[in-house]
């Protein structure tokens, strides 16, 4: 923005707000607004200069992991604000440009070398604001990366460090119109994780206290169970209510100086995390489902339902599946972006791998079993959208595998791919559908929910009533409460939505 443009954003605007925040605080807590502060200096974060316990409280926006090259973009502005400022704040533009050897970053994700030296980093800023916070004081820390892997390290850098992690709350800071977000299923908040030192009163660390780790599994899903329902009614689902569980989970963990096995290993958060991303799933499953036992469904229904709601295509339509499998850009069908790309560059709906990989072991389910469903990428996980499972779910065998396979999945995927009416067209004409185009019955609840969806969407009314009464598909009440769990999960204007709610209409017509 024009920092003088006397429109919104400009600097004088940026004053006035700072200005009205500090009034408004001062007002609720009775303070009087007026001498003089701190300006701005410069100071490695592991070498904070103010003393001990000296601070209330402890906020930062630290880097995100492997996401931002912080110094070199900083570039861009230092050497025009050292040649404005620079006579001014000598001290803060000494450099030709900005250092770069101490900056806490992975530049190549995958490199375990980088990721140590992160933690190890991260780990020493973050044991340094502990050292400035009073031990009844609190801090903020403020992160928002996608994968598994940054949390991890995050995570792992303040409990380190020797803070309690109490709560984890994802606000919307992001604008959804920003370029790297359009188009995309991008996060459009920022998880504030909420913590307090772990230290005694007289402000020494405290790391004589041992965990059990049976007790700390088994406190955890009641912990858990206490705060989705919470989450739900708030309107918090999706990633954001899986990160908003987080911080209640890992107060459990993190109270102690280190957790042990009976046997006195230590437990490592990494093995905690996988216990805490199964409670979220199993209990996300139990929300969904209304109560009703999420168990007695196969594993392609869970992990699909998960997924969707993972992702929170429930309420957005940056997740969104192309019609007949169709990619968006005709130039390049590869998954070549940061995160789930399902509607721009092919249909289905993406999770980062890792993600997807900790959903499914958290469900019981394994991705690698499910090529039907899933398609795997790179470092990229696929929903399938339901188009692309036509041909398999029609075929003579529904547990067919015709997905593309690693290889031929790196191939642009094909524009004249056949629509609905030409699948099942063809099946017909292969003889793998019975009289009036009814498909032999699927071997799951998905499968055969799906199928009929695909019925609908191809007009053809007389085989989805004689597959849903004929063949008693419909007398299977998991087959309407997976049906109508999969109408609140699919996004708006998706195929998807329009194919399952058109299911749901007939119900009543078809005698259910």
């Amino acid at each position: 923005m024009n920092p003088f443009g006397e429109s919104a954003s400009d600097f004088v605007e940026g004053c006035e707000y700072v200005a009205k925040v500090v009034e408004q605080v001062a007002l609720a807590v009775g303070a009087h607004v007026g001498g003089g502060g701190t300006g701005a200096a410069l100071a490695d974060a592991t070498r904070h200069p103010l003393p001990d316990d000296s601070a209330a409280a402890f906020i930062t926006d630290p880097p995100y992991y492997d996401s931002v090259p912080y110094a070199e973009i900083s570039d861009f502005f230092y050497v025009w604000l050292k040649r404005t400022l620079g006579d001014q704040v000598h001290d803060l533009f000494g450099g030709t440009l900005t250092p770069k050897a101490e900056q806490a970053i992975v530049w190549h994700p995958g490199s375990q070398t980088e990721a140590d030296g992160f933690l190890k980093k991260m780990a020493g800023a973050m044991s340094e604001g502990r050292r400035v916070v009073h031990p009844a004081g609190i801090g903020v820390v403020i992160f928002a990366h996608k994968s598994t892997s940054g949390w991890e390290a995050q995570l792992n850098a303040m409990i380190s460090a020797g803070w309690i992690i109490t709560a984890s709350w994802p606000l919307d800071t992001e604008r959804g119109g920003r370029f790297n977000a359009q188009d995309t299923a991008s996060l459009t908040s920022s998880v504030h994780i909420v913590c307090r030192p772990r230290e005694n009163p007289d402000g020494s660390l405290r790391n004589d206290a041992v965990g059990s780790w049976r007790s700390v599994l088994a406190e955890l899903p009641t912990r858990i169970h206490d705060w989705m329902p919470r989450l739900a009614s708030e309107g918090v689902v999706g990633a954001d209510a899986i990160f908003a569980c987080l911080g209640p989970a890992l107060e459990i963990f993190s109270r102690y100086a280190r957790v042990e096995k009976s046997s006195g290993e230590t437990v490592a958060l990494k093995e905690y995390l996988e216990h805490v991303w199964a409670a979220v799933a199993r209990e996300a499953l139990s929300l969904m489902f209304d109560g009703a036992d999420a168990s007695g469904l196969e594993e392609d229904a869970r992990l699909t339902a998960m997924w969707l709601w993972t992702l929170g295509a429930g309420k957005s339509d940056n997740v969104r599946a192309t019609p007949d499998g169709e990619t968006d850009d005709e130039e390049d069908g590869k998954h070549d972006g940061d995160g789930a790309e399902a509607g721009r560059t092919t249909a289905g709906f993406a999770l980062e791998f890792d993600a997807a990989r900790k959903i499914a072991q958290g469900l019981g389910a394994h991705l690698e079993k499910l090529t039907g469903v899933i398609e795997v990428r790179g470092d990229k996980a696929r929903l399938l959208s339901v188009v692309e499972r036509a041909k398999s779910l029609f075929s003579k065998d529904p547990s067919v595998d015709e997905t593309p396979t690693e290889s031929k999945a790196k191939t642009k995927p094909s524009k004249k791919q056949l629509g609905l009416f030409a699948e099942i067209e063809a099946a017909e004409r292969e003889g793998f559908v019975g009289k009036g185009g009814v498909p032999k019955v699927g071997a799951t609840t998905l499968d055969r929910v799906h199928q009929a969806m695909i019925l609908f969407g191809a007009g053809r009314s007389e085989a989805l009533k004689r597959f849903v009464v004929e063949e008693g598909v419909g007398k299977d009440a998991r087959f309407w409460k997976l049906a109508q769990s999969l109408s609140a999960l699919y996004p708006s204007g998706t195929d998807e939505k329009r194919w399952v709610d058109g299911v749901l209409a007939r119900k009543k017509s078809l005698g259910f």
